[in-house]
């Protein structure tokens, strides 16, 4: 090891990091440990200034339990990695249309999130209310639910009686939802808009959404190219078979591994094709004959929309395959 030392999360510290670099020599690679979060900064950097960075995933939990801890330690384990090659991959690009697009689906998801509590903390508001104001909601579907709250007219005079608190409180859920409700509105807008810039192909697909074809693109980053083939987007996604054969027993497991969004993302695919696409009921019927679980068909389903998905976020055609794929 030549040394380590300490710089600034800043341009400045970058540019620092970059010149006690070269003071060793000529800088051929770095490693960076997490490039999507606390070291895209270093990454974009390095990358504008011509420097080759390869990312470093995190060591296996054994060896986090067992070794020693610390930034000197950590910098070293990644450097020994990246010139080893040992668990390395391409970063994404964090400075194109794809970070835009990850950028709205963050507050997208996190507007579903504030909806669907506030409609969860409006019916256990309800379990406790007065019993007037259960019997008046009592049956409701969750759209006249949210109207009725809206309408409702509570008294300040009255805030300390249980009754009109609870209109209060009830009336302001409802429209927090309702806030809520209208941003995903303005943002699948613009998300959808975004998507058919990026990759239009990918909506005409059977089963994508822009919800799925938008984490699928993030998932895949602004250059797929780092991707070097399907059966790779298929571990990256956590649909690649993982042999469990013992003796006699040959099999294939699930993968639970990979980016588990993309995995939720293929597996809604699946659902949505096994109610309407004619040529998966067809797929689904040849393999119960051959006596696949329902939950191992939708394992192979699941790797078969991969690839799909690879080769139409890639813009190019599958090359012939003569053998199959693994099941």
């Amino acid at each position: 090891m030549l040394g380590h030392a300490v710089f600034d999360t800043t341009r400045a510290g970058y540019a620092a990091v970059l010149a006690w670099l070269r003071s060793f020599g000529s800088v051929v690679l770095v490693g960076v440990e997490g490039t999507g979060a606390y070291g895209s900064g270093l990454t974009s950097y390095l990358t504008d200034q011509g420097v080759t960075v390869v990312e470093i995933d995190r060591p296996s939990r054994k060896t986090r339990r067992t070794a020693a801890k610390s930034d000197p330690i950590d910098a070293e384990a990644a450097a020994r990695a990246a010139l080893g090659k040992v668990r390395t991959g391409t970063p994404k690009t964090r400075n194109g249309q794809v970070e835009a697009l990850r950028n709205l689906r963050i507050a997208r998801t996190s507007a579903v999130d504030e909806s669907a509590d506030c409609l969860r903390q409006i019916k256990a508001l309800l379990v406790t209310a007065p019993h007037d104001l259960r019997d008046r909601f009592r049956g409701l579907t969750n759209t006249r639910l949210i109207h009725s709250c809206l309408n409702l007219r509570p008294d300040p005079g009255q805030i300390a009686t249980t009754g009109q608190a609870a209109k209060t409180a009830l009336r302001s859920l409802a429209r927090r939802y309702t806030n809520a409700r209208q941003e995903i509105t303005e943002l699948d807008q613009l998300i959808t808009g975004l998507i058919e810039t990026i990759n239009p192909t990918l909506l005409n697909l059977h089963g994508v959404g822009p919800d799925i074809a938008g984490q699928l693109l993030v998932t895949a980053g602004q250059n797929p190219e780092r991707i070097r083939s399907e059966a790779a987007f298929a571990m990256l996604c956590g649909v690649a078979p993982i042999p469990a054969s013992s003796g006699q027993t040959h099999r294939h497991r699930l993968n639970r591994g990979g980016d588990r969004q993309a995995n939720k993302a293929l597996y809604l695919i699946v659902i949505s094709r096994l109610r309407w696409d004619p040529r998966t009921h067809a797929y689904v019927k040849k393999r119960t004959t051959e006596g696949l679980s329902k939950k191992d068909i939708i394992r192979c389903l699941k790797r078969l929309i991969a690839r799909e998905i690879y080769y139409t976020l890639r813009q190019t055609q599958p090359t012939p395959n003569p053998q199959p794929t693994p099941a």
